[in-house]
């Protein structure tokens, strides 16, 4: 395939679209490099917009682990909108990438990073605009292997035909070996073909090729079995866990969109891993264990990526921020360095035992004061001991009363609907507690004027938590539930105080279909490439989602098979059947989550293990890992800025 770019047949289509600038390239930061200067290319696609996609974290730290190996191409794609497909199609222009706008079949890798598994009809669409065959069986050793990363790549089953290989985990180190095997393979002139350069990978132990497993399945629809069908096939995948974090200081150079972002902002990410051990968070079940980055790797990234980008505001980036043992220190010596230059901090949704006012005060020193978020998650005590979200009532009206005394106007509370075992009774809570809020809010602060806004979504079940056995909630029930809480919101009796919470939420249906790809097994494939024949597009966008595309889509595919939409989502499974990722190992110990699921039925809690023993999830050995935080007691020196347009002092001064 013509490696030459596209972008003589795009160019005069752009102007009869909307966002042109998204498809255009040239980003501060972005890498443009020589093709037959390098062995190996790689393009990265986030199979969503521009927008969506450019500030995605994991997607920019490959871009750039990737271009900094010599001999090693990386470019970016994201999905095209509607319009500019129609176009394509009309005028015979291929899938490209937005850096070089060259054809995405002329790559050796398609990494497809996917944060929801509503990207799948994305992905479709950009492998047929490519000219790349939907289905792996059907490609050759000119096609580029289609590889799926993300976290709904830890049950990559529903998109098995699609693709030729995932990897599970982060990336950063995975990366490189695929780029090794690649190289090597290249080398020797191409032995075996696509299927020798795919054993390779697969023979690594890291990464999954679903060709190279056989699934049975009983007469009940039940799984029966996973299968490999070669020898240098390992019977079980396991992800994969970069420990030291200050190793890998990346995005070094972050780069800098050139049409509106959802995020306008350098981020960093202080730690990875979660142990609170929330029963409904798939991120935070399968990033086990934490690891810190230091203080001063912290640092030194902040400084160097303000430098190459110009942003004014840094986001300090994981599951928990406020829980990085040494967070007070580092927000406090980020706030003393950056003063008087317009950086301000911040953090994403906060959990409330972990908040505290010094805190809140040195992330807003520098910036905007902005609207605090706390994610109680469930509205009654009872709903928290289930999904082991132990925030009490208590602690967050005295946090958020502080908040208001000190300033705070406004305050988010993010809940969900649709959990195991809840009730009406317990969604009806959250208008209580919004009502509380607001009246601790204005006893503190003595005003009027104090706002809180809840914020709901769906639950939907995920692989490797305890809750992957858990029926999901049906979309009437969640819709009714959310009428009954609107409703008491603003009842007659307390209208002054429902008139200052604001109520934002979704209907329950795309959560189904979110359930349904991410508890599905090979067989909803067919369900997820009919729908996108039938124009599925942009699923994570309600403009673009078609609930009744979908439900016709599985009564078509999966009734014939003896399965259906609600056997996938609404059915409770039970300890011995076999799910569809039991052959890709997070490192979870599957007894151990089948304990913690009965654990919430019972509405026991779970303690966090970095401050108490082990409780034998069974990551650590697993994976040959351990929990890696501080404090180490290191600290940063405040620095003056110096230089036009840049916010920081050359280099960084650390003691």
């Amino acid at each position: 395939m013509s490696v030459e770019s596209v972008f003589p047949q795009l160019e005069p289509l752009l102007p009869r679209i909307s966002k042109p600038v998204q498809y255009v390239g040239g980003e501060l930061n972005a890498t443009v490099k020589e093709w037959d200067s390098t062995t190996v290319r790689w393009a990265l696609m986030y199979p969503d917009a521009y927008e969506v996609g450019l500030p995605n974290q994991g997607v920019m730290i490959l871009y750039e682990v990737l271009n900094e190996i010599p001999d090693v191409l990386a470019e970016r794609t994201y999905a095209v909108w509607p319009d500019l497909e129609a176009l394509m199609r009309e005028h015979g222009v291929p899938q490209f990438t937005v850096d070089g706008h060259r054809p995405l079949g002329a790559f050796d890798v398609l990494g497809v990073s996917f944060s929801t598994e509503l990207g799948y009809t994305n992905m479709l669409t950009s492998l047929d605009l490519a000219g790349i065959p939907l289905r792996a069986a059907d490609r050759t050793g000119d096609h580029p292997v289609v590889l799926a990363g993300g976290h709904a790549s830890f049950n990559p089953e529903p998109i098995a035909d699609f693709i030729d290989a995932a990897v599970l985990g982060d990336g950063e180190e995975a990366v490189g070996e695929i780029t090794d095997i690649i190289r090597a393979w290249k080398a020797e002139g191409r032995p075996g073909g696509r299927d020798e350069l795919l054993t390779r990978m697969a023979e690594t132990g890291g990464v999954y090729i679903p060709r190279f497993y056989d699934v049975s399945y009983r007469e009940d629809g039940h799984i029966d079995s996973y299968a490999p069908n070669r020898e240098r096939v390992p019977a079980t995948v396991a992800k994969r866990t970069t420990m030291d974090l200050d190793a890998w200081p990346y995005p070094k150079k972050p780069l800098v969109p050139l049409a509106e972002s959802v995020h306008e902002r350098m981020s960093v990410e202080i730690f990875r891993g979660c142990t609170r051990g929330c029963r409904f968070c798939q991120a935070g079940m399968i990033t086990r264990p934490v690891r810190e980055r230091s203080v001063e790797g912290i640092g030194a990234m902040i400084q160097t990526g303000l430098e190459n980008s110009g942003f004014e505001e840094v986001g300090l980036l994981s599951l928990s921020s406020a829980d990085h043992s040494e967070i007070g220190p580092l927000t406090k010596q980020l706030a003393d360095r950056y003063e008087g230059t317009n950086t301000g901090l911040s953090l994403p949704s906060t959990r409330v035992d972990a908040f505290n006012i010094d805190l809140a005060n040195e992330l807003s020193r520098n910036g905007r004061r902005s609207g605090l978020t706390f994610a109680p998650e469930g509205g009654s005590e009872r709903i928290r001991r289930v999904i082991n979200k132990m925030v009490s009532e208590e602690d967050l009206i005295k946090t958020v009363s502080a908040a208001y005394a000190n300033g705070w106007r406004q305050v988010k509370l993010y809940f969900m609907c649709g959990l195991p075992t809840e009730t009406d009774e317990d969604v009806l809570q959250i208008a209580e507690m919004a009502k509380n809020v607001i009246r601790a809010g204005r006893q503190a602060s003595g005003r009027k004027d104090i706002r809180c806004t809840v914020s709901i979504g769906g639950f939907v079940p995920k692989p490797h938590t305890p809750f992957q056995w858990a029926a999901q909630c049906d979309p009437d029930t969640v819709d009714d539930r959310l009428r009954k809480l609107r409703a008491a919101v603003n009842s007659d009796s307390d209208r002054s105080l429902g008139r200052n919470i604001g109520m934002r939420y979704h209907d329950g249906k795309p959560s189904l279909v979110e359930g349904l790809l991410s508890r599905g097994d090979r067989r909803v494939g067919r369900v997820i490439e009919r729908v996108w024949r039938e124009g599925g597009r942009f699923d994570g966008w309600s403009e673009h989602f078609s609930y009744e595309r979908w439900t016709s889509g599985a009564a078509a595919e999966l009734e014939p098979l003896g399965v259906s939409l609600d056997w996938f989502t609404t059915r409770e499974r039970t300890e011995a059947e076999v799910l569809p990722w039991d052959h890709l190992d997070s490192g979870l110990d599957k007894e151990w989550l089948w304990d913690d699921w009965q654990d919430a039925l019972d509405s026991r809690e779970q303690d966090d293990c970095r401050w108490t023993p082990c409780f034998d999830c069974g990551v650590c050995p697993a994976m040959g890992t351990d929990i890696e935080i501080g404090p180490t007691g290191r600290t940063l020196l405040p620095i003056s800025p110096v230089g036009v347009g840049s916010p920081v002092q050359n280099p960084s001064l650390i003691r």
